[in-house]
């Protein structure tokens, strides 16, 4: 576990930034825009000695530290956790993508003339006594107006008050054997009651600033936890006046398993700081006695970020264990894809049915949105494009890949995985493509927790696809990073059963992974049936890693259907769908879920898949059945219809279709499937009859759910905000029924 420290005001140095000054010229301009003065010059030569002031102090020390900060991420990874001492929290903030560098700029600048403008105040640093001792000495010589400003170390401690005060106490201090006592050339009692005024004015400049989802953890100053989206500006207008419980912070993250920790910044105060902490280590509860209590007396303990795998999170860059499917023909749009990263939300594009070269300008679209490292995917739907799309996607680079409608590894999908397999300095295997592979069969998704199969990889190597190395490495990772378990969803489904299928794959995985001994978990996730915090909530307390929603999606402003069809499923109940055959899968009766109420599609592509089972031939059937089908259904005739057939499949398709009256007639009944698809796409009211609408019944419940609300028509869904509302209520959900249990069984 990786840690990033940022210094707090003290680190100043003059000189400082000189190696990185040169390397961000915009970022220097932009400074000193905002700033009023040249940040280079005061921070190299300090020539009216104004570096040590406070209003100045703060403002040169953000733009070193986040300077240094984004010249470090330029040459490896970003790290798990960041954290910074007192004002260099604000550094941290930035490292998170909390907000910009000109926001966290203009947040200091306006912290720093508040704290400057406090008088009458001053601090002083003890080294030598615990904090209960020195909290005893304060009671006993009864310096009431003196208040805890930092907990450094198990015996390094601030104090902050009133002049007089902090001057009185060194005497009280010193007669009970202190080792220091070090009055602090400060201008104001910082880090205490005395900063409320300033506090609140801060708190009405910080509520005209935009802040972001975070991209990383961040360790709050005042609660030594990690932050909760939301909450900066309440916990920075609160770190003004409370205390720096730097001690726990760190303590926190040591207890949570190795930690490696590096100081980002001028002077490297806080890594003696951390030496003495690792001496002694603060013993850190999961849960303290004051959180236990407020779950008894009706706060909550989950939060919506708590949900899930933290590793998914991590590797993803997400704020939610949360992600919105793909959806064939760019349902899943451009647009959708970029709401969700823009909110550091996981999204794929909808890929399946469209051209190589619409594909490539959607990658380039949102690659041109989402530049500052927002999460997106793109979805590789199995089938005759594939080896096509594999390379697109090699060529741009695409690291999360949603694969799906596979039923076995194929070469192209070997190739995607393991291309660009590398050794770390470390050891560990740095893998470019993330997988995630939607599944609902136990056998196909052993298949994605093995390694590649040996006999694709050789033939791989021996055509110069992939090098020697990465066949080796190829051996120690399985196919995919992540299972997602779909349960009876919209579209393609087997219609299973959330709360046996998951479970069970769970223990698939688990058998897996002590059968090849990965050094990383797969994760498994749930998807099919979401629609409301309840089932959401289901899927996390069946242990669900995260979850994944389709239906609901495509009833918002950013899905790239119909509007006619949106005004159609916004009025979707639970039980108004309807199991179809496959158009894709049409000969083996794969079997979709699509929207019944308000057309007649379900009901006539099994009709047709009846006619393709009890004929050999077009030829077989009777006229008036034949007349309906031509007249009714597909408004053309057999004839017509087979020439776009020959204009759409290959001539060796095609060949086959000639020899084989059964092949030809499935050719010609899969056409009206792309029909159908085309009509509702495009919203054509005239063939509204005919629409075919993937859809399950999660639409109908989170149309229930959503009744009466801003939500319940589909101009004001917008799939960001119902992500969140999902994942916040969830976690009411779970409080609440925690609540009953831990009231019940007392």
């Amino acid at each position: 576990m990786k840690v990033f420290l940022f210094p707090g005001q003290g680190s100043q140095m003059r000189g400082m930034g000189e190696e990185v000054f040169s390397k961000f010229p915009e970022l220097v301009a932009t400074a000193n825009s905002i700033l009023g003065y040249d940040v280079v010059n005061l921070c190299l030569h300090d020539p009216d000695k104004c570096l040590n002031k406070t209003q100045f102090t703060q403002p040169a020390l953000y733009v070193v530290s986040a300077l240094s900060y984004l010249d470090r991420i330029k040459t490896e990874d970003k790290p798990d956790y960041v954290l910074g001492h007192s004002f260099g929290e604000y550094v941290a903030l930035f490292a998170a993508g909390a907000f910009s560098f000109e926001t966290g700029l203009r947040l200091v600048k306006k912290r720093a003339e508040l704290m400057s403008n406090s008088s009458g105040g001053s601090m002083a640093a003890l080294l030598g006594m615990n904090i209960d001792q020195v909290k005893s000495i304060l009671d006993k010589y009864q310096y009431e107006g003196i208040d805890i400003a930092n907990h450094n170390s198990y015996e390094q401690i601030v104090i902050t008050g009133r002049t007089e005060d902090i001057i009185s106490a060194q005497h009280a201090f010193e007669e009970n054997n202190i080792k220091l006592y070090f009055p602090l050339n400060v201008s104001g009692a910082f880090h205490s009651r005395y900063m409320k005024e300033a506090a609140e004015d801060f708190e009405k400049f910080a509520a005209t600033c935009t802040f972001q989802p975070f991209q990383i953890p961040v360790i709050a100053n005042v609660t030594a936890r990690p932050y909760k989206e939301g909450q900066i500006p309440e916990l920075l207008q609160q770190q003004i006046t409370g205390q720096v419980r730097w001690y726990e912070s760190i303590s926190y993250l040591l207890q949570k398993g190795d930690a490696e920790f590096f100081e980002i910044g001028p002077g490297n105060v806080l890594r003696k700081i951390l030496v003495y902490i690792q001496k002694k280590v603060m013993p850190i509860q999961q849960h303290t006695t004051l959180e236990i209590s407020n779950i008894i007396n009706g706060s909550d303990l989950i939060a919506a970020e708590s949900l899930g795998s933290v590793s998914f999170k991590k590797d993803y860059r997400v704020k939610y264990a949360y992600v919105s499917g793909a959806m064939v023909h760019g349902i899943a749009s451009r647009e959708l894809v970029v709401k969700m990263g823009k909110a550091g939300l996981l999204s794929y594009f909808g890929t399946g049915g469209l051209k190589i070269n619409n594909i490539e300008e959607a990658i380039i679209d949102i690659k041109g949105r989402l530049n500052n490292g927002e999460p997106f995917g793109m979805n590789l739907l199995n089938g005759p494009r594939q080896a096509e799309t594999v390379a697109l996607f090699i060529k741009h680079r695409i690291r999360n890949i949603e694969a799906s409608a596979y039923m076995h590894i194929t070469p192209e999908l070997v190739q995607l995985r393991i291309k660009g397999l590398k050794r770390k300095p470390d050891g560990s295997i740095e893998v470019p493509t993330q997988i995630m592979a939607k599944i609902s069969r136990p056998e196909v998704a052993a298949a994605f927790l093995s390694p590649a199969p040996s006999s694709t990889l050789n033939q791989l190597l021996t055509a110069g696809v992939l090098t020697a190395e990465e066949v080796a490495l190829a051996a120690l990772i399985p196919m995919s990073d992540d299972i997602c378990v779909e349960a009876d969803s919209g579209g393609h489904t087997d219609g299973g059963v959330a709360f046996t299928l998951l479970p069970s794959i769970m223990q698939l995985r688990d058998e897996m992974m002590k059968r090849y001994g990965y050094a990383k978990e797969v994760r498994v996730g749930g998807a099919g049936g979401i629609g409301t915090p309840e089932a959401a909530a289901a899927a996390f307390i069946l242990g669900a890693d995260f979850i994944l929603t389709g239906s609901i999606n495509q009833c918002t402003v950013e899905s790239g259907m119909s509007a006619i069809v949106k005004d159609m499923l916004q009025e979707v109940d639970v039980q108004d769908t309807q199991y179809a055959p496959a158009g894709d899968m049409f000969e083996i009766g794969a079997k979709i879920q699509v929207l019944r109420k308000g057309t007649f599609f379900p009901g006539r592509a099994n009709k047709l898949y009846e006619l393709y089972r009890s004929h050999r031939s077009l030829e077989e059937i009777d006229p008036d059945t034949r007349a309906q089908i031509e007249q009714r259904y597909f408004k053309r005739s057999f004839e017509e219809v087979y020439k776009d057939v020959k204009a759409y499949y290959s001539p060796d398709e095609i060949a086959v279709a000639e020899r084989d009256p059964k092949q030809k007639m499935a050719y010609i009944f899969r056409w009206y499937f792309g029909y159908s698809n085309a009509l509702a796409l495009k919203g054509d009211e005239g063939g509204k009859p005919d629409f075919q609408i993937h859809c399950g019944p999660a639409l109908g419940a989170f149309n229930r759910w959503v009744k009466n609300t801003s939500l319940e028509k589909w101009r004001n869904r917008h799939v960001d905000e119902i992500a969140e509302k999902i994942m916040i209520e969830t976690a009411k959900i779970l409080n609440k029924r925690f609540r009953f249990w831990q009231t019940k069984h007392q």
